[in-house]
C-alpha cells in the first residue's frame, strides 16, 4: 500500500503539469519539428501533396547560391540591428541625461510626451509615417521640401532612402522604451560617486560617459539583449513601409524575416523558407550566447 502511495505521489507533479506539457507539445515542439522536416523537402504550392525529400539542397541554396537573396538579407538585418541598438542607446542616454538635469522644470510632462509614441499602436504609427510624413505628394516632409523650392524626395522608392526612413520610424517607436529604461537606471546611481569627479575637475560629459555609462551598462544588459533581438526579427516596419500588398514602393530592403515571409507566402516555396527559418534560428542562438557571454564578462568587471 505504501509503495502504491509513493508511486502516486511521484506521478502527481507530472499529472499537474500534463495540460501545460500538452500545450507546449502542440504549439511549440510539433510546429518546430514539422518545420525542420519540411526544410529537407521540396514542398511548395506546386508540390503540396507530392513533395519529396531533397536533403540539404534548400540549405545549400540559401548559403551558397549568390542570387538567392539570403546573404544580403542577413547582412542587412545585422546592419539594421547594430544601427538601431547603437542609436537607441546613444539617443536614449542623451535624452535621459537632459531630463535628469538639475533645475529642469516639468520633467514629468516631458517624460509623458516622450513615452507617447510607445503608447500608440505600432500599425497606426507606421502607416501615419508612411502616408503623413513620407508620401511623395502629400507628405509633410515633401510639403516642406517643396515650400523651400526643392523637388520632392522619394523617401521609400530607393533602397538607401527607404532603409533610412524605416530606421527613423523604428527609432520613433523604440526610443521611448529605451529612454525609460535608461532613465530608471540613472535614478538608481548613487550621486555621491560624482563628488570625487567634480573635485578632480571632470566635465559634465566626462562624468557621465566615464562614470554613469559604465555603472548603468550592466543594469541595462537584459534590455540591450531584448532590444537587439526585437530589432533582429523586425517585420512590420519594413513590410508596411515598402512591401505591403498593393502598395509596394520598389525598394528592396528585405530583412531576414521579411525575406522568409516573401518565400513562404508570396512565392509559396515552403521547403526553402523552412530551411531559412532553421538557419535564422541557429544564428539567433549563436548571437544570444555571444551576447550572454559578453554581458557576463561586463558584470564580472563591474
Amino acid at each position: 500500500m505504501e509503495g502504491d502511495m509513493h508511486r502516486v505521489n511521484k506521478l502527481k507533479p507530472w499529472l499537474h503539469q500534463l495540460p501545460f506539457l500538452i500545450f507546449i507539445l502542440l504549439l511549440v515542439v510539433f510546429p518546430l519539428a514539422y518545420t525542420i522536416y519540411i526544410s529537407f523537402t521540396n514542398m511548395s504550392v506546386y508540390h503540396w501533396q507530392n513533395f519529396h525529400f531533397v536533403g540539404v539542397a534548400n540549405y545549400a541554396k540559401a548559403l551558397f547560391k549568390l542570387d538567392s537573396g539570403f546573404a544580403p538579407a542577413v547582412l542587412r538585418t545585422l546592419l539594421w540591428t547594430a544601427l538601431n541598438v547603437f542609436l537607441m542607446l546613444f539617443i536614449g542616454f542623451m535624452i535621459a541625461l537632459a531630463l535628469n538635469a538639475q533645475g529642469l522644470r516639468l520633467k514629468r510632462v516631458y517624460k509623458t510626451l516622450l513615452i507617447f509614441p510607445w503608447a500608440m499602436p505600432g500599425y497606426v504609427s507606421i502607416l501615419l509615417w508612411r502616408m503623413g510624413m513620407f508620401n511623395t505628394e502629400f507628405g509633410f516632409l515633401n510639403q516642406l521640401v517643396k515650400a523651400l523650392g526643392f523637388a520632392p524626395i522619394n523617401f521609400l522608392s530607393t533602397n538607401m532612402n527607404a532603409f533610412v526612413s524605416c530606421l527613423v520610424v523604428n527609432l520613433w517607436l523604440g526610443l521611448p522604451y529605451m529612454f525609460t529604461m535608461i532613465d530608471a537606471a540613472i535614478q538608481s546611481v548613487d550621486k555621491s560617486i560624482y563628488e570625487g569627479a567634480k573635485i578632480d575637475g571632470a566635465s559634465f560629459w566626462k562624468m557621465h560617459f566615464s562614470i554613469t555609462a559604465p555603472v548603468i551598462l550592466p543594469i541595462l544588459s537584459p534590455v540591450i539583449i531584448m532590444t537587439a533581438f526585437t530589432n533582429f526579427k523586425q517585420f512590420d516596419i519594413v513590410y508596411l513601409m515598402t512591401m505591403q500588398t498593393g502598395s509596394k514602393t520598389g525598394a528592396d530592403i528585405n530583412t531576414i524575416i521579411t525575406y522568409v515571409y516573401d518565400k513562404a507566402f508570396i512565392t509559396s516555396n515552403y521547403g526553402f523558407s523552412a530551411a531559412i527559418t532553421g538557419l535564422v534560428s541557429l544564428l539567433i542562438i549563436i548571437l544570444y550566447f555571444a551576447m550572454q557571454k559578453s554581458t557576463t564578462k561586463e558584470k564580472e568587471v563591474a
